[in-house]
């Protein structure tokens, strides 16, 4: 194997070549490349190749893995002059790329392979390790091993991708909570489309600055055994947990779960999701010190929905969502419907989802039941949450919640 010191570069053939990156491990170093072209930006964030955007828009750069590169070259476009690989640490990984044993490149072009050790690295936190670029009618490549000490931003700037939290089509305010800073790469990238999604939503209906306690409310009746088995349950929960970002005052979720009884949980923060859900989504047993047996394996709705009632505030304190998931039951509905109309004049929004594909009932007639100071619940079925991607989720989810709060607001129901 030919080794390319640092600056050192050497010419290759225009054909498919890979690029694997040795120290590059999903979660603590993130493999990324950019398009440039001959001003050495990205024409546009399409560019900038990723695990969340894995592909160019024409397919010449692909990311094989989370450590490896597919490069076309004979696909790639006229106007891009050079390709840089590059890496960088998460934000919850101390120290630089210095500290990454055995950080360098091995490139495998028409039988060829060529190793780039990442040398001559000392505080960087984020780096471009080799260059592939254009000579005259053929390519060469280069080792570079030099970087930023301010890690990604710095780096995705630096090659022209735009960072800041807008939407090509609205300017969208998307909040940013503490607990967010112990998330890794990979998994702060996909909360951050998400509460992109959330934010959009917000801000059409005329809500971008609003803030509010969110509960959720899950059923864990015996009914719900696949939801729970298949962990459709645990990605609720993902899905929920930018909703509160976005909205309540310290970016948490107030979680119960229910059947016969119900048990308060422990708030669910950005950065414990996983954990949370591995320690407290279950049908049986005792976890985090609660019997699951007391909870039940039946549904009755009323003791939930009460103790959430007896929780609000009186008329004009700060409103509360509360995310109802279900497969339905409901059994009392006359003294749902009651506790409904007398939870109307009350700063709280119910918003259920039914899951499970099951038949809901009352559910499907709240937004016409009468007696009501306002209408204070929506209801929507998707019964497999997986099969719809997240704008459409939280449009539904989201969508009468400001209209109410616009509505209470105006009858002194919240402040």
């Amino acid at each position: 194997m030919t080794r390319l010191a640092r600056g050192e570069n050497v010419e290759i053939v225009c054909s498919p070549t890979s690029v694997a990156v040795a120290g590059a491990r999903r979660g603590e170093v993130a493999l990324m490349v950019f398009q440039l072209g001959a001003n050495g930006r990205v024409r546009s964030d399409g560019d900038f190749v990723f695990f969340n955007n894995p592909s160019s828009p024409e397919g010449a750069v692909r990311l094989a893995a989370a450590d490896g590169v597919d490069l076309d070259l004979a696909a790639v476009p006229a106007d891009i002059d050079k390709l840089s690989i590059a890496v960088a640490l998460d934000d919850s990984v101390p120290g630089s790329l210095a500290d990454r044993v055995g950080l360098g490149v091995v490139i495998e072009n028409s039988g060829v392979s060529l190793g780039a050790d990442a040398s001559g690295l000392s505080t960087e936190r984020a780096a471009v390790l080799v260059e592939v670029y254009r000579r005259g009618s053929g390519w060469k490549v280069r080792n570079v091993s030099a970087g930023w000490d301010g890690g990604l931003a710095v780096l995705v700037t630096e090659h022209g991708v735009d960072v800041t939290d807008s939407d090509s089509a609205d300017d969208v305010a998307v909040r940013t909570v503490p607990d967010e800073l112990g998330l890794m790469f990979e998994k702060r990238q996909k909360l951050d489309m998400r509460k992109r999604e959330v934010a959009k939503v917000l801000l059409h209906k005329g809500a971008g600055e609003t803030r509010a306690r969110v509960v959720l409310v899950i059923d864990k009746s015996g009914s719900m055994r696949r939801q729970y088995s298949t962990r459709a349950i645990n990605r609720v929960v993902e899905r929920m947990v930018p909703v509160a970002t976005q909205i309540d005052d310290d970016g948490r979720l107030e979680p119960y779960l229910y059947a016969k009884n119900f048990a308060r949980l422990p708030d669910i923060a950005v950065h414990e999701v996983d954990s949370w859900c591995d320690t407290f989504l279950h049908l049986g047993g005792v976890h985090g010190g609660i019997d699951y047996k007391a909870i039940g394996g039946y549904n009755d709705e009323l003791p939930i929905m009460t103790d959430i009632v007896s929780s609000l505030p009186p008329r004009g304190g700060t409103p509360t969502l509360v995310l109802f998931f279900t497969d339905g039951g409901f059994q009392q509905r006359a003294k749902i419907s009651e506790l409904m109309r007398r939870a109307s004049s009350l700063p709280a929004f119910w918003q259920f989802v039914g899951i499970g594909r099951a038949d809901y009932g009352l559910l499907e007639k709240l937004d016409t039941l009468d007696g009501r100071t306002l209408d204070n619940a929506g209801f929507f079925a998707v019964d497999d949450l997986d099969r719809i991607d997240d704008a459409e989720l939280y449009r539904r989810l989201l969508s009468e919640f400001p209209d109410w709060l616009r509505a209470a607001k105006s009858a002194g129901v919240v402040g």
